[in-house]
């Protein structure tokens, strides 16, 4: 399934709002829009929120035989995922050229900038090293995926947690979470994505623009940097070239964006260390409101269950009787009609007007129903066979039965009488004729 194309009179409206130096969410041409941070329940899960784009981080580990050029190194796997949930121009399990560079870039800005120490990874030189491997997942597309992606991959990185292990001999023992605790990774340095969008070759810049400014942009550049003002990769691509002193000034700019928001990062993983000592509320139940309907149990209150029965009884006791016991459920009250067999009418009194209406009503009715009687008996009278006889008894002695005339009837034996003679006249003069012959 394709992605809604923009029309005509909406692209010219984005362009026309670019120049005078506006945006659609209000934002001006070098904010950012807001960046939330929740974690999981695991060490290394988390989802970062850049305005409506978001993206679900989750780092897991195994022990796994090192690469032969490098046998003291641990291995670093990436992968980004562009899910039909998170737009309809996704298609499942389909690399897409958009996928295919995101990807490329992500490695880039985590594996080749070093910023993890992968020789801390080695447990057992040419034989066990950690295998740390990031899934992103990308649950809603509104635009500048990689910075999100960024932000989650290094969150999720310095917030996860491996097992610790013990070698003895040719001997790993890896030790379970409640045996010891997890060992965090070493990482030098955090680096983030910042992305800039060009429009009319190079003359209008944007930060972090939105899907649908994405849509209408000549070129982007995407510029990844820690705190310490080194930039880690920059990738140029789209239809435009830029000069010398827009590359630097969007290098000024990422260095502002990139100390926010590591200082934000730093803040967010602070804050759930702390929690998680507490034993507070942490991980995702932290960004449900407390309003809404979930899953969480309440808290548990003290309750005596001693001398329960005496107790009930007191209460039963102490507790006023109701003032009227009603032995119906239906309450007949004036001004209302229940409806019903056997129930009684709830009518209120009726006036002197009403009560002559409803007996004139009554009368009609009686007369009606006489005259139905009358046609019904006639009908019965008229449905009696004409041969059966009718009778009229004066009393219970005497009972005359009175029987119908019967009509006259025509015989057949006639007719056929006279035309036997007919035919016997006829065959006479045929025989005389045959004899005179």
């Amino acid at each position: 399934m394709k992605a809604t194309p923009l029309s005509n009179c909406e692209r010219r409206f984005l362009l026309r709002a670019i120049e005078e130096r506006k945006r659609l969410d209000g934002r001006q041409c070098y904010d950012y829009r807001n960046i939330r941070i929740s974690f999981g329940p695991d060490y290394g899960c988390c989802i970062v929120e850049l305005g409506n784009t978001r993206v679900l981080a989750q780092v897991s580990c195994e022990l796994v035989p090192p690469k032969p050029n490098r046998p003291t190194e641990g291995i670093l796997f990436f992968n980004l995922e562009l899910s039909p949930m998170a737009a309809p121009g996704f298609e499942p399990g389909r690399q897409s050229d958009l996928l295919v560079k995101l990807n490329r870039l992500i490695e880039r800005c985590l594996r080749n900038s070093k910023c993890i120490d992968t020789e801390s990874l080695c447990v057992v030189a040419s034989k066990k090293v950690w295998q740390i491997r990031l899934d992103l997942h990308l649950l809603n597309h509104d635009g500048n995926i990689i910075d999100a992606a960024s932000i989650a991959g290094i969150v999720a990185l310095c917030h996860f947690r491996r097992p610790d292990v013990s070698v003895q001999g040719e001997e790993v023992t890896v030790y379970t979470p409640e045996e010891r605790d997890p060992v965090p990774l070493s990482i030098h340095h955090m680096p983030i994505c910042v992305s800039f969008a060009f429009f009319q070759q190079g003359t209008y810049l944007l930060v972090d623009p939105s899907e649908r400014e994405e849509r209408v942009m000549d070129g982007v550049l995407v510029i990844a940097m820690n705190k310490h003002c080194e930039i880690c990769t920059i990738q140029s691509s789209g239809g435009i070239m830029l000069v010398k002193d827009q590359v630097l000034r969007c290098s000024k700019i990422t260095a502002v964006k990139v100390a926010e928001i590591t200082e934000l990062i730093q803040k967010a993983l602070e804050n759930e260390q702390k929690v998680r000592k507490e034993g507070g509320k942490f991980g995702f139940a932290e960004s449900i409101p407390d309003q809404k309907i979930t899953a969480f149990k309440m808290e548990s209150a003290a309750v005596d269950t001693n001398n329960v029965e005496e107790q009930a009884e007191e209460i039963i006791t102490k507790a006023d009787p109701p003032s009227e016991v009603f032995a119906k459920p239906i309450l007949h009250t004036p001004g209302t009609a229940q409806i019903g067999e056997g129930i009684e009418n709830s009518w209120g009194d009726l006036e002197e007007s009403d009560r002559e209406a409803a007996a004139e009503e009554e009368g009609e009715s009686e007369a009606i129903a006489f005259e139905c009687q009358n046609m019904e008996t006639e009908d019965t009278m008229k449905e009696t066979k004409k041969d059966e006889p009718v009778v009229l008894s004066d009393s219970e002695e005497e009972e005359v039965i009175l029987e119908p005339p019967e009509p006259p009837r025509r015989t057949r034996t006639q007719t056929n009488s006279k035309q036997g003679n007919t035919s016997k006249q006829a065959f006479n003069k045929r025989r005389k004729k045959k004899r005179a012959a």
